[in-house]
């Protein structure tokens, strides 16, 4: 919490016994920036929060003046992922009543700035926040995190993020879980001495959180990349126990913030794989974010960036691209005019993304993928996929979402309306995998998708 700033920046005590303040999360790399409250500050000195401020009018255009100040990051540099109920906060010993406004921001980079008003930071998991017995913080700062954290709806909601991005929110929301277990066994006592920890707690701990990873699988269907971190996170946990031996949520907790870091440095080298293989100009669409890191970190000679309705996301990565993230020129065109570009401009390769991979080398992303790989074999221009082996399908059948109908048509005539998200690219159109692994074939696949149907065993603990 904020109290009133002075001339200098600074902060005095406010009178009020009431105040409106904002208090926003910047998440980066499924870590979020905790800041300390330093002595120019009125209350909670060298207490742990996020950005806060009083919200002065506009909550919603307070909370990034306050970034701003406190962080030094731009607008630019961050994105608003959503904003909570507030939260009532009565401190008797300031005989305050404070009402906070949550916020979950992504920011670009960790760079930040701090201002007078915090001494120290610290990039780390939130569930420091309420597990960390030697943390102090703002009050109720944990249950203004809860208001805007992941969970299992906004993940089955989300039609802005890839898979990939999707996959980590979920481990998130599963590391989360673990961290508030925990926190809550500690508070009862149980933690003081984990001899002290009887066996019918872990079980309690254990159907609690694969009830919860159960939901987690079936969030996104068509997601492969989900269910296989999920899996991995579960087995992680369940690895050195015996049959009979049930998990507790400390090690739920560690599994899922291993598996954080590790599907995050997949992605980051699958996309290095790809940067490696890019050779002059290039033709992309739909959204991916290891698609845009390999393009910044390669050097094409120019960048085709298909529309990608009707979402037309291609717009926003033509954007990006333009703005600065490729030293090319980016030219955006329209989704049916895709293979008469192939056709007819000098492009070297096709580099798109990928939500799920089958098993037998096809390849599941948004619509228009397909068009664009057969019209690229026409042209014998090689398409390389970009995907982290995680997004490799264990079933044999994929299941295709589909966006809303008004979308395509919102008229009154008696017609039909397909409207399909995702199609499927044939194995024998798809030149490469740009993976952690390396390049990968589409023959390689199958057995990929072998090691990781291992995983999904946790299910029989």
């Amino acid at each position: 919490m904020s109290d009133s700033t002075n001339g200098d920046g600074t902060e005095s005590e406010s009178e009020s016994t009431h105040a409106d303040v904002v208090t926003a999360f910047l998440r980066h790399r499924g870590e979020i920036l905790l800041l300390r409250r330093s002595d120019a500050v009125g209350t909670y000195t060298g207490r742990w929060g996020g950005v806060s401020g009083f919200a002065e009018g506009d909550p919603d255009a307070q909370v990034r003046t306050e970034i701003h100040e406190e962080t030094g990051l731009s607008d630019a540099e961050i994105d608003l992922v959503r904003s909570g109920r507030s939260v009532s906060v009565t401190d008797p010993d300031l005989d305050r009543e404070w009402t906070v406004h949550p916020y979950l921001f992504d920011a670009d980079s960790r760079d930040v700035t701090l201002s007078a008003e915090h001494d120290a930071l610290e990039w780390t998991p939130p569930t420091t926040i309420c597990i960390d017995p030697d943390r102090q913080t703002v009050p109720a700062l944990w249950t203004a995190y809860e208001r805007v954290a992941p969970t299992v709806r906004s993940i089955t909601a989300d039609d802005e993020h890839g898979a990939a991005a999707l996959s980590i929110r979920a481990l998130e929301v599963l590391r989360d879980r673990a961290g508030l277990v925990v926190a809550e066994r500690t508070d009862s006592g149980d933690g003081d001495n984990a001899d002290q920890h009887v066996d019918a707690n872990a079980e309690e701990e254990w159907a609690e959180l694969t009830a919860l990873a159960e939901r987690l699988l079936e969030a996104r269907p068509s997601m492969a990349v989900l269910r296989n971190r999920v899996n991995r996170a579960m087995a992680t946990a369940i690895e050195d126990l015996d049959a009979e031996a049930a998990p507790d949520a400390q090690v739920v907790l560690e599994s899922t913030l291993a598996g954080i870091d590790r599907a995050i440095t997949a992605d980051d080298d699958a996309g290095a794989t790809a940067a490696d293989a890019i050779d002059g100009a290039v033709l992309t669409l739909s959204r991916s974010g290891t698609v845009v890191d390999a393009l910044r970190a390669g050097a094409p000679s120019r960048v085709f960036v298909a529309e990608s309705r009707p979402a037309l996301e291609g717009v926003d990565i033509a954007e990006e691209l333009s703005a600065g993230a490729v030293d090319c020129p980016v030219t955006l065109h329209t989704d049916a005019a895709a293979a008469h570009v192939l056709a007819t401009e000098s492009i070297d390769r096709v580099l798109v993304g990928a939500d799920t991979i089958r098993h037998d080398g096809a390849v599941v992303n948004k619509t228009g993928t397909r068009a664009v790989a057969i019209a690229a074999a026409h042209e014998d221009i090689p398409v390389t996929v970009v995907a982290a082996t995680d997004k490799t399908s264990t079933r044999e059948e994929v299941a295709l979402e589909s966006a809303a109908r008004d979308a395509v048509y919102d008229g009154d005539a008696a017609v039909d309306v397909l409207n399909p998200t995702f199609d499927i690219t044939p194995a024998d159109c798809v030149t490469a995998f740009a993976t952690e692994q390396g390049l990968l074939a589409p023959a390689e696949i199958g057995g990929i998708a072998e090691n990781l149907r291992a995983l999904e065993s946790w299910r029989d603990h």
